[in-house]
């Protein structure tokens, strides 16, 4: 029997969720100024979450480890957010999001969780809308749509290519208020270092003041975790260099379940590595693809006159370049999913046909020719231009192409020194997003009681692989429109306890935990930075839990990273104090976390004997390269239970992904 309960309700899909929230307890508006609510990180999911439960009347205390919410790894996100509107006509609804989701995630998310998402998608949009959120429009004013990754219709809402930012900055303003009126207590410039469990419920953290290095204790009623992913595993990665796995992984160690951590997710559209002395990857939106094509020369030698600067792309003509992705994959073309385009450009790179001049030769070329000159020639019909020069049908569709991406052309002209309406863009995949996280029921409730865990930082709603536009729709709606109706239902017995007094054995016990790290940290006479094992690790990972896996890989990351841990606990070498800000500090807690994570990923996909999403195994691919699902042992969520320092010791719980409104078959985008 698993420990696992999901807590789905019952009844058909459709109705799941009303009924769920028509009979879960509430917590009358006269009392929720009794109960303390502690979130720890204000992206997208903890800003929302964090806004709406002060709105609603409780006391909300929000961490965030940035000086402000809007520099949350959130705002980076370029290209829109799904919600099926059907504003276009085009045959969208609930459930084509629904099917497509599950679809995406390769059979390997929770039917309830993800129609739910797909449920309230709508009134995300209406929430932002009405927030002040500049979505993009039609001529006629009504709001615009683009397609993405995975998809045959258009449900992609956005601005420009800063969707992200602009969600972000509507779910500050709404904190502001709350802030303003004394119903969130912000904490900027704070990290969670460990969860304080008080009789079996999470009562509150431990968290370190970044700027002053005291150790500090803060209770509650209800702890709620919105830390985003674990990309920066890898070192290498468009995550934000602080993004960490920290929050997470302290209540994984703390009995929380860390659900498939195997499933990351490696975009297809970044600029590609240009040298061994980079810490950061930057991300093209994917939203790109709409309207740019995927391609490597044809011929070998043309690939390495590229390489080697004696050919320029615009110079190779049309039947000269292998637009692979639509070759392969004519029913979505350059618009298949991310793991798909991932894998595809992997594979044209290892063949030898990689362009771009760095230590792997691995990048392919995104171009924009076709939709310009497309979208001049429609641009000069419409203006009754009759017999157009190409120069004007070019200055006609680059218009048209910078009004929708021009920050982005902007942003890639400012790295890399080409214009990307001439030269097309150099791309490569890299981490960007992980579906893994810690396991939660249906109420967003970890195996620990009391500790709910929204956006990212959670396992729920992707499955093996997560469709382009759908992280900002799961944060929002986890923060907006599904936590505060469930965590009510948990804080209905709360309404009497209290103030959760500090003063107590297990604040005493895990705030001594901390300190003890520092000192060793502080004092440890070793020789080798923090970013030394960061890097080393991060070449494991990339090298041998990457895009391919194979079990003799993963054998050997497993002992290696065992031996980079081993090697990290003798040898790091942190300068500073413990008082007062110091970086290194901060990054010593993060990688130590990471070390122990990216054993445990290695682990997850070595046991998971299957190709699904983004975790694609050799031994498991179909002859012409495509994964290979294993449904009759594998279609389950792997959650695991730490059982200490021994990362090789955690044991295996099993939740059984039951589809009843769904045929589980073969996922094809042929």
């Amino acid at each position: 029997m698993s420990k696992l309960d999901s807590r789905i309700p019952a009844g058909p899909l459709k109705d799941k969720w009303k009924n769920h929230k028509d009979h879960m307890n509430l917590v009358a508006p006269n009392n929720r100024d009794k109960i303390d609510i502690i979130v720890v990180g204000t992206g997208l999911a903890g800003g929302s979450a964090a806004a709406t439960l002060a709105e609603q009347g409780y006391n909300v205390k929000a961490f965030c480890y940035q000086d402000s919410p809007r520099r949350a790894h959130s705002i980076a996100a370029q290209g829109g957010i799904n919600a099926a509107k059907n504003y276009q006509g085009d045959g969208d609804s609930t459930y084509r999001l629904f099917y497509d989701t599950i679809k995406g995630g390769d059979y390997r998310a929770r039917e309830a969780n993800v129609y739910r998402l797909a449920e309230v998608s709508a009134n995300i949009i209406d929430q932002c809308v009405s927030q002040g959120v500049p979505f993009g429009r039609d001529y006629g004013g009504q709001l615009d749509n683009r397609s993405f990754g995975g998809v045959q219709v258009k449900r992609t809402f956005y601005a420009k290519g800063q969707t992200g930012q602009q969600l972000l900055l509507g779910a500050y303003s709404s904190m502001s208020r709350q802030i303003g009126k004394g119903r969130i207590k912000m904490y900027n410039r704070h990290e969670m270092l460990d969860l304080v469990i008080v009789d079996g419920k999470a009562r509150g953290i431990i968290a370190r003041n970044l700027v002053t290095g005291e150790i500090e204790r803060h209770s509650a009623h209800a702890v709620v975790i919105a830390s985003g992913g674990y990309g920066n595993v890898y070192f290498l990665s468009t995550n934000a260099m602080g993004s960490n796995v920290s929050a997470a992984w302290k209540i994984h160690k703390k009995g929380a379940y860390f659900a498939n951590p195997c499933y990351v997710q490696i975009h297809p559209t970044c600029i590609p590595v240009h040298g061994t002395q980079q810490s950061k990857l930057t991300l093209m939106s994917e939203s790109l693809r709409n309207s740019g094509r995927i391609w490597v020369p044809k011929k070998i030698e043309d690939s390495v006159a590229i390489r080697e600067g004696k050919l320029r792309p615009e110079n190779i003509k049309e039947e000269d370049r292998d637009y692979y992705l639509e070759r392969r994959y004519p029913a979505f073309g350059n618009l298949v999913p991310r793991d798909v385009a991932s894998r595809a450009a992997k594979e044209r790179c290892d063949a030898g046909f990689g362009i771009e001049n760095n230590d792997t030769q691995e990048g392919v070329y995104l171009d924009f020719s076709t939709e310009i000159m497309k979208k001049g020639k429609e641009a000069a019909i419409e203006k009754h231009i009759h017999n157009p020069t190409d120069q004007q049908i070019y200055d006609l569709g680059k218009s048209w192409v910078e009004e929708k991406y021009g920050n982005l052309f902007v942003m890639y002209e400012k790295i890399t020194a080409d214009d990307p309406y001439k030269t097309p863009m150099k791309i490569y995949p890299a981490v960007h997003y992980t579906m893994g996280g810690v396991w939660v029921d249906y109420n967003l409730q970890s195996t620990i009681p009391g500790c709910f865990v929204i956006g990212e930082a959670n396992f729920s709603d992707h499955g093996a692989n997560r469709l382009g536009a759908s992280a900002l729709m799961q944060g929002l709606a986890d923060g907006y429109f599904v936590l505060p109706y469930t965590i009510a239902d948990y804080l209905s017995a709360d309404i009497r306890t209290g103030a959760i007094p500090t003063n107590s054995a297990a604040f005493d016990e895990a705030e001594k935990g901390i300190k003890d790290k520092v000192d060793f940290f502080i004092n440890n006479k070793g020789t080798h930075s923090v970013d030394h094992f960061h890097k080393k690790l991060g070449h494991i990972m990339w090298n041998k839990v990457g895009m391919g896996r194979t079990p003799e890989g993963l054998k050997e990351a497993i002992k290696e990273i065992e031996e980079v841990r081993t090697d990290f606990w003798k040898n790091v070498k942190v300068p500073g104090e413990g008082e007062g800000m110091n970086t290194e500090l901060e990054k010593a807690f993060r990688v130590a976390d990471f070390l122990e994570l990216g054993q445990l990923m290695a682990i997850d996909a070595l046991n998971r004997e299957e190709s699904c999403g983004g975790h694609f195994r050799w031994d498991h691919a179909t002859p012409d390269g495509e994964a290979e699902r294993d449904d009759v042992n594998f279609k389950y969520v792997g959650a695991w239970e730490y059982q200490g320092n021994d990362i090789n010791a955690e044991v295996l719980h099993k939740e059984e992904l039951i589809y009843d409104n769904i045929e589980v078959k073969t996922r094809s985008y042929k």
